[in-house]
């Protein structure tokens, strides 16, 4: 199969899957283009919940494809930017689903999702300084905000692997899962997430990219007491059982750039 990415939804759960085995998952020029139209289509599926990106087989991804791309800057760099701001603003929970290598712009799509789960192994890097790039600045604000500055510093300025020892240290991943573990905790996490509130969800979306003004807090609170979220909310609790949350995220709505 040529290199791609393949998708499907079920149980209100999209899952993207970056397939090119030949190179570790590399992404190609391709891929990089298809990837934000693909996330615009899932974000308006209202099937959709949540979101699963992972790789195909036994890695995550290599980053670019280095060998189909010119030694320019605008290529090497400009093709991976687009995909990563479309998956940061992708309007329902994200979660990165990493076995093997999750490195260079591979990282990179891992830091734009939400969260971060990885298999017994994996291994992380963000390699711009072993070819002479310049990282950009939005990636490297989000990984600064994501791990901080002095482990952010660590990867950017030796492009060395780190182990999911410390990449859980740091905050790159939220769950370390043992060998043939990691799908079975992916799915019953998404199955959590799917049955919260979207409500809660994107505004907490929006108030972890950029500090809220009154205005937007007083929007949030309006839309939970006009779509009957909280009044569903707490009768569920009180009558002990399963909420049916109904909101969903305005057509076009997307978390600010953080």
């Amino acid at each position: 199969m040529e290199p791609c990415l393949q998708h499907a939804v079920a149980d209100g759960i999209a899952t993207v899957v970056i397939r090119n085995p030949a190179k570790r998952n590399a992404m190609t020029p391709d891929m990089w283009r298809a990837l934000p139209p693909l996330l615009t289509r899932l974000a308006a599926d209202p099937a959709v919940r949540a979101l699963v990106l992972t790789g195909d087989g036994d890695t995550f991804c290599a980053g670019a494809d280095i060998g189909s791309l010119s030694a320019t800057y605008e290529e090497t760099t400009g093709l991976a930017l687009p995909a990563e701001e479309a998956l940061a603003a992708f309007p329902k929970p994200t979660l990165a689903a990493v076995r093997g290598y999750c490195v260079g712009g591979g990282c990179q799509l891992a830091a734009a999702c939400d969260l971060r789960f990885a298999e017994e192994g994996a291994r992380f890097g963000i390699t711009p300084a072993k070819l002479g790039i310049v990282y950009s600045p939005g990636s490297t604000r989000r990984l600064v905000e994501l791990i901080g500055p002095a482990a952010a510093k660590y990867l950017l300025f030796s492009g060395e692997l780190i182990d999911t020892d410390r990449a859980l240290r740091t905050g790159l991943v939220d769950e370390v899962l043992p060998a043939a573990g990691l799908d079975k905790r992916v799915a019953e996490f998404t199955r959590v997430l799917v049955s919260r509130s979207q409500l809660t969800q994107a505004a907490a979306k929006e108030f972890a990219a950029v500090p809220a003004d009154p205005g937007r807090v007083a929007y949030w609170r309006e839309q939970a007491r006009e779509s009957g979220e909280t009044g569903e909310g707490i009768a569920a609790f009180l009558g002990r059982r399963a909420p049916r949350f109904g909101w969903t995220p305005p057509a076009g709505w997307t978390p600010p750039a953080g």
